[in-house]
């Protein structure tokens, strides 16, 4: 077994001059940085007071899942002779609350995959599901992570 280790600093920026001295008194925003790479703004969802225009650590966590699957697939492609060239997803994701919590219950990813010859399809499509074998993130939720995955030719 590999360790691999990540780090980042996150700094609050909600103090709008007396803290927490109340729910509505203080922003959800946050600063998440690392070195070496652009800042990320973040928030809370809307519907907890956060702003809609950072990210909140629900689309965050949809991004990881969706970006570990491409990650993860288009190894696998290369290991099984797949040319894609083109990829996109439009994922989607439940948050059931349950009181002032909550957790999430499921996520779909939906790649789109586009592949260099009709050869390669059926093995385009096969694939995904070794992808979401080997995926650290999906690997790491305690939800189910389903994949509607469409492959198309290239023309």
């Amino acid at each position: 077994m590999t360790d691999h280790s990540y780090a980042l600093d996150l700094v609050w920026q909600g103090n709008r001059g007396t803290g927490t001295s109340g729910y509505r008194d203080y922003d959800r925003d946050v600063l998440l940085t690392a070195a070496g790479k652009p800042d990320l703004l973040g928030s809370a969802d809307p519907t907890f007071r956060g702003d809609a225009g950072r990210w909140n650590p629900e689309e965050l966590l949809l991004a990881a899942l969706a970006q570990c699957h491409l990650l993860s697939y288009l190894h696998s492609a290369v290991n099984h002779g797949v040319v894609v060239v083109a990829y996109d997803d439009s994922p989607v994701g439940t948050m059931a609350q349950v009181g002032q919590g909550g957790r999430f219950t499921s996520v779909t990813l939906r790649p789109r995959v586009t592949v260099a010859d009709a050869s390669m399809a059926a093995t385009a499509q096969e694939i995904h599901g070794e992808a979401s074998a080997n995926c650290f993130i999906a690997a790491s939720v305690n939800f189910p992570v389903a994949h509607e995955p469409t492959v198309l030719v290239a023309d």
